[in-house]
């Protein structure tokens, strides 16, 4: 039984007695207990341990109070389960030795076989639903197709993503295919995220914003929308293509049950382009949360009174940054519980 289900009454638009809370990268680096691990094990064995990835889940749940867990995982896995390599360097950041070219690139993808080559996520999300035994739902999570596909033919992280758009723009054909692949196996992947445990699930597209608004629709709308069709069926759907505030009217409309916000759009103009029937979730700058507690406490409620108490989750509008204390991520989150209180809800 699910003792605290805020999140996922909200997602179906029902009215609850607070706004709901968590934060995007909230089992990571701001975390001493997360730190040990990290110490003790490389990225790509916490990941693929379900032990571990299972105890670093469960950290903010237990430390900081939200009220989802998002399991410990990582987008990249999905280039692996195609046939990629992938490696993860300290400092660094991600890289693909082996990048995406040409069509015979892409015809050497593979697509089948998901469950059983990302089974380590799955157990994960398994170990972690029986630990959690109903406290708050679990979260599950993929990158979208362009923000995959940018990783793929860049073969590593870019504040531009020159060679990814140049790819799009130069041969449009091998880029559908491409982003077309990437979106069959990530609907596989996710669908077994949900078997496996899963209450909902997002879809980050963290490079959504590299693209204008018109290539936006050619070349990551369109996706994420399939994505969101396939999964209605299966788990509430949360789509968040960072920097994309003109999507949010087009992303109202869709099978999505929710839509994550950046900080570049306050939260009433957010609000009026998507209107009433769709769930806002974020946008609380990451930085922010270096500042005084008492600062904090302010910013919170002011973004609760924009965004209003009715269909939306407390977030931050992107991850949480490694330098921020763990007793300002508590104020966040305790500062939302606090004044995310609904006047209005009738039991």
């Amino acid at each position: 039984m699910q003792k605290n289900d805020l999140i996922l009454r909200v997602l179906n638009g029902e009215q609850t007695e607070r706004v709901p809370v968590w934060m995007m990268r909230q089992a990571g680096r701001y975390l001493p207990d997360y730190m040990k691990l990290k110490a003790k094990y490389d990225f790509f064995t916490r990941v693929e341990t379900p032990e571990l990835a299972t105890e670093i889940t469960l950290q903010p749940v237990n430390q900081v109070g939200v009220d989802a867990a998002i399991i410990f995982s990582d987008i990249l896995v999905i280039p692996q389960a195609m046939g990629l390599e992938v490696l993860m360097e300290e400092g660094k950041g991600p890289s693909l030795p082996r990048v995406i070219q040409t069509q015979k690139d892409i015809d050497a993808l593979r697509t089948d076989g998901v469950e059983e080559s990302l089974n380590y996520v799955t157990e994960a999300l398994s170990l972690t639903k029986k630990e959690l035994n109903g406290r708050v739902p679990l979260i599950g999570f993929a990158g979208a197709p362009w923000t995959i596909l940018c990783y793929m033919v860049e073969g590593k992280g870019s504040k531009t993503w020159d060679k990814a758009k140049q790819f799009a723009y130069t041969q449009p054909l091998e880029a559908h295919n491409l982003l077309q692949k990437i979106t069959d196996i990530t609907i596989q992947y996710l669908i077994a995220q949900v078997k496996a445990g899963a209450d909902l699930v997002q879809v980050f597209d963290s490079w959504a914003g590299s693209l204008s608004p018109a290539d936006f629709k050619i070349y990551a709308q369109p996706y994420l929308l399939q994505i969101a069709d396939a999964l209605k069926p299966h788990a509430p759907v949360i789509l968040f293509p960072k920097g994309t505030w003109h999507a949010i009217k087009d992303l109202g409309q869709s099978s999505a049950a929710g839509i994550g916000i950046d900080w570049c759009i306050d939260p009433a103009t957010a609000r009026a382009f998507a209107g009433n029937h769709i769930t806002l979730q974020g946008n609380f700058d990451p930085a922010k949360l270096l500042a005084p507690i008492p600062d904090i406490r302010n910013a919170v409620k002011e973004m609760i009174n924009g965004f209003g108490h009715h269909r939306y989750i407390a977030n931050l509008g992107h991850g949480i940054t490694p330098n921020v204390p763990v007793d300002h991520a508590r104020a966040f989150v305790d500062a939302v519980k606090e004044f995310g209180v609904n006047p209005t809800y009738k039991k």
